[in-house]
């Protein structure tokens, strides 16, 4: 494994960009087999550019370039069956979640004022960036066992609705991974021989878990950042990671 501090605007995207052409050209690493991921789309953009420029069109089209989520969501349209996911699901965008949530709380004949849905759509999104369903939580109080019941009534109607949210991409991938049904989770680590990582610090515990589950095998992980730089902590970033 290979950690590159690089401060803001040293050139993180070109070290990421120059290891991936330098295992294509160099050391015959066939592109399918290289896995890169950053957290925006247009910096998964630039990358793609920037491979374009170093190896051609041809090779560049066959590397895995995109964000956690983008590269998450094609992962599970072809593995999520093991786990009962149908490769037609939807993605729900937050206007659809905050629409589940309230619906889950009137199912519940609980009040929309005291238990707000954006707030309680917040907590979830916590606990999924935590790798927590609604059994694994930590109650302390009352608040917590509403949550609990309104996560619950939320993952049923999105599993019934063949749809899932943007934690759920995470986080159904890294159970692929940690929980290996019909052997998906080796089938996807044979897949990457060599997994990258742009902006390492902006990783929170289930996209730390996912990216060392990838590597669980051979170790080929090189991640770039800097720990004075994380954005994504109202998301979950856990700058321990780095």
């Amino acid at each position: 494994p290979l950690l590159v501090f690089a401060g803001a605007g040293s050139g993180t995207t070109r070290v990421i960009t120059y290891r991936i052409a330098n295992l294509v050209a160099c050391e015959r690493v066939a592109p399918y087999r290289i896995l890169a991921v950053t957290f925006t789309n247009k910096a998964a953009g630039e990358m793609r550019n920037r491979l374009r420029g170093l190896l051609g069109d041809d090779l560049a089209r066959d590397l895995w370039v995109g964000t956690f989520h983008a590269t998450c969501a094609r992962l599970l349209r072809t593995h999520g069956a093991a786990l009962g996911i149908a490769r037609s699901f939807v993605i729900y965008d937050t206007a659809d979640q905050r629409s589940v949530v309230t619906r889950a709380l009137r199912d519940l004949d609980l009040d929309e004022k005291r238990f707000p849905p954006k707030t309680v759509l917040g907590r979830i999104h916590k606990e999924k960036q935590e790798g927590r369903g609604p059994d694994a939580m930590s109650l302390d109080g009352f608040f917590d066992d509403v949550i609990q019941k309104v996560y619950r009534r939320y993952e049923e109607v999105l599993r019934a609705a063949n749809a899932v949210d943007f934690e759920d991409l995470i986080v159904l991938t890294l159970r692929l991974l940690e929980e290996n049904p019909a052997g998906e989770g080796d089938r996807l680590r044979r897949r990457f021989e060599h997994v990258l990582v742009d902006e390492f610090q902006d990783t929170n515990a289930t996209q730390y878990r996912l990216v060392a589950s990838l590597v669980r095998d051979h170790h080929n992980l090189c991640v770039v950042g800097d720990d004075d730089q994380s954005i994504y902590r109202w998301r979950g970033a856990d700058v321990r990671n780095i």
